[in-house]
């Protein structure tokens, strides 16, 4: 597996988010309202980015083989990396997209029912960077060191 790279997380959010704009404005066109979003979309993406941010300071220790802590298990790091890659995609998708209709709702925000969803989509976008954070970091923290020839520094990379 190779490492994510910020540059792709961009993409898919501009193309997440060029989706999500235009389907706030569609809606907004042909209804002639804004899109409803609960508040329960900004707390569960909110929520994902806490449990991953506590799954990663909790697996540091152990994927750093830390003394005092034991191991974790191969088969539980190469899931573990899994779902950080699988984070930090997800997370730039949805931030783009909830962005994208919070750029979509900006001209009505004078509505309550507008600035309402102008806000929802604001905290959404905002736990979904949260969640694509967390999961870099714990990308990161799963790469394996490089060279095994003792020039090794401990973070993945070779000391020159």
């Amino acid at each position: 597996m190779k490492p994510t790279r910020v540059r792709l997380l961009l993409a898919l959010a501009v193309l997440a988010g060029s989706v999500g704009w235009a389907i706030a404005l569609l809606v907004e066109n042909q209804s002639g309202r804004a899109l409803p979003i609960p508040w329960l979309a900004a707390a569960t993406l909110w929520f994902l980015a806490i449990a991953l941010f506590a799954w990663t300071v909790l697996a540091r220790p152990r994927l750093k083989r830390k003394s005092g802590h034991r191991p974790m298990a191969p088969l539980v790091a190469a899931r573990t990396a899994a779902l950080a890659m699988a984070g930090s995609r997800t997370g730039s998708l949805v931030a783009g997209f909830y962005a994208g209709i919070c750029i979509g709702t900006v001209p009505s925000r004078a509505t309550e029912a507008g600035s309402a969803t102008m806000w929802i989509s604001l905290a959404s976008a905002a736990g979904a960077l949260a969640l694509a954070a967390a999961a870099l970091w714990l990308e990161h923290i799963c790469r394996l060191p490089t060279d095994t020839d003792g020039k090794d520094s401990g973070l993945g990379r070779v000391s020159a």
